[in-house]
């Protein structure tokens, strides 16, 4: 899985291996994601690193093979890796690099890892990819970074058309999309507010909610190309997709 050093990306590795996965560990900080690796030994789990940036297309491939490794083809992808949408300048101000950039890490990066996973999954008898947008990928209300929005929305509407992958390849493509998560970039945010903007903002959804709805959805054989939303302090729910 993509991103999962820290975060809510080690709290899917740790979920997944606690459920018996081997847990590939891909990320950009060696250091952290070696970490994410002993703690999830420690919990009577298997797990092996490879560094990837998955804004290059030499490291996903490197990383999707690593999976592999004559094993019959990786089971589960989760593409976890994302973020950015709080970083300045946005566009329209910012450079087409700068939200090309965006664009590269929450969607382009999810669609190629998808793409080179597809076919060992196939060869290996079927697997399980899961997507982790955000609801900044939803509705139409304005938003501070328009790039990161549209690249969630993006990752969304390409997992609702993927549903006819189960059928053909046997390999089922879900959406996981979360509302403000607990990180510890949220507690800070949180510690910054006054009073009044802490009893006004949402409460937010906590890691292991996350790595909750990731497993529902690897496990769940009946979903395909669906959408599952958790907003905080409510059940998660499916969308609509049809």
């Amino acid at each position: 899985m993509t991103g999962a050093a820290a975060g809510t990306g080690r709290a899917i590795a740790l979920r997944l291996g606690i459920e018996g996965a081997v847990v590939v560990v891909a990320d950009i900080d060696a250091e952290r994601g070696q970490e994410t690796v002993r703690m999830v030994e420690a919990r009577g789990g298997r797990a092996r690193f490879v560094r990837a940036d998955v804004t290059h297309d030499d490291d996903v491939q490197r990383m999707v093979a690593f999976a592999d490794q004559g094993r019959g083809g990786p089971q589960i992808l989760v593409n976890n890796a994302g973020g950015g949408g709080h970083v300045e300048p946005h566009f329209p101000d910012a450079t087409p690099s700068q939200w090309s950039a965006t664009l590269d890490l929450n969607l382009r990066s999810a669609m190629l890892a998808t793409q080179i996973a597809v076919d060992p999954m196939r060869t290996g008898g079927g697997g399980a990819v899961v997507n982790v947008a955000s609801t900044a990928g939803l509705g139409f209300a304005a938003y501070q970074s328009p790039e990161y929005g549209a690249a969630k929305a993006g990752l969304i509407r390409f997992t609702a058309a993927l549903a006819e992958l189960q059928e053909r390849m046997n390999v089922r493509v879900n959406c996981v999309v979360p509302d403000w998560i607990a990180t510890q970039r949220a507690q800070d945010e949180l510690a910054r507010m006054t009073p009044g903007e802490r009893a006004a903002a949402p409460p937010p959804v906590a890691m292991e909610e996350v790595a909750d709805a990731v497993v529902e959805l690897v496990r769940d054989d009946g979903l395909a190309g669906r959408v599952m939303v958790l907003w905080g302090g409510e059940p998660r729910r499916l969308l609509d997709t049809g």
